[in-house]
């Protein structure tokens, strides 16, 4: 499912235009980007929880040359904690 695909659904199920439900979908996913990239934390009470870590930097091999190695710098990435409820749906 893409964003269009879901903001069809919203519209749908809600009642409101496909722009009106777009724009909900598209303010929701601008929120939760701002909020972890300024360090927080975003929590849907049993869906799940977005948050951003560091990832270490290491040392890794040059796939074209495997005797090289490269240096792999630290980065920020997003991390996912599936909430209990999205678990128990997945286990049925």
């Amino acid at each position: 499912m893409n964003k269009d695909e879901l903001s069809n659904v919203i519209a749908e199920k809600i009642g409101i235009s496909k722009k009106q439900a777009l724009d909900a979908v598209e303010l929701i996913t601008d929120t939760i980007t701002k909020t972890i990239k300024e360090g927080g934390e975003v929590t849907f009470t049993g869906f799940g929880t977005f948050s951003a870590r560091q990832r270490k930097g290491r040392i890794g091999v040059n796939p074209r040359n495997v005797s090289q190695q490269i240096e792999i710098p630290s980065v920020k990435v997003v991390k996912f904690k599936a909430g209990k409820n999205l678990k128990e749906a997945l286990k049925t």
